[in-house]
């Protein structure tokens, strides 16, 4: 495992009202710097939006219990996916996301430099992120949570160590 975050710049999208009409979004990089120097961050990554545990479990379950982690010393919570900046925001959109931020890497540049990147293409998914969570301080990774089995077409999806209950007892009991 690396002991810092990569370096990459993030292909997001914002709302700018100053753009009017029916999709008043610009382009914004954000690099690795912006997001994690100076802060404590929680992420979670996941293989893809709208796939059935990513929806029903890990991403809402972050949300649901955002002002815990919030009360921990956490500055913010992100959720990584290998989709798009549209797919995501439209995702968490969909599941009515309130707290957690969406972080779209879309080319899966930061997932590939993180050794997180694996090949879905039992599922037709072709190269997604593995499930895993991560609390990030100062852009030094201070604790990682993978999912067991991490394997190119691993026949399952398990779910049983980056979930948001394992995340806060880590919290409650790393100060």
């Amino acid at each position: 495992m690396i002991a810092s975050v990569p370096d990459v710049i993030f292909k997001t999208r914002v709302r700018d009202e100053s753009i009017g009409g029916d999709n008043p979004f610009r382009w914004q990089d954000v690099s690795t710097d912006g997001i994690f120097k100076g802060k404590r961050i929680v992420v979670l990554a996941l293989p893809g939006a709208y796939t059935p545990t990513c929806t029903n479990k890990h991403l809402p379950g972050y949300d649901a219990r955002y002002q815990e982690l919030i009360a921990l010393d956490v500055d913010e919570v992100y959720c990584l996916s290998v989709n798009d900046a549209f797919v995501i925001y439209q995702w968490s959109k969909h599941l009515d996301i309130k707290h957690v931020k969406m972080l779209p890497d879309g080319n899966g540049d930061f997932t590939k430099a993180m050794g997180m990147l694996v090949k879905k293409e039992n599922f037709g998914f072709g190269s997604r992120s593995w499930r895993y969570s991560m609390v990030v301080e100062n852009k030094e990774i201070r604790k990682l949570f993978s999912e067991p089995g991490k394997a190119d077409n691993y026949p399952d999806d398990p779910f049983t160590v980056s979930d948001v209950d394992t995340m806060l007892d880590y919290l409650k009991h790393s100060k």
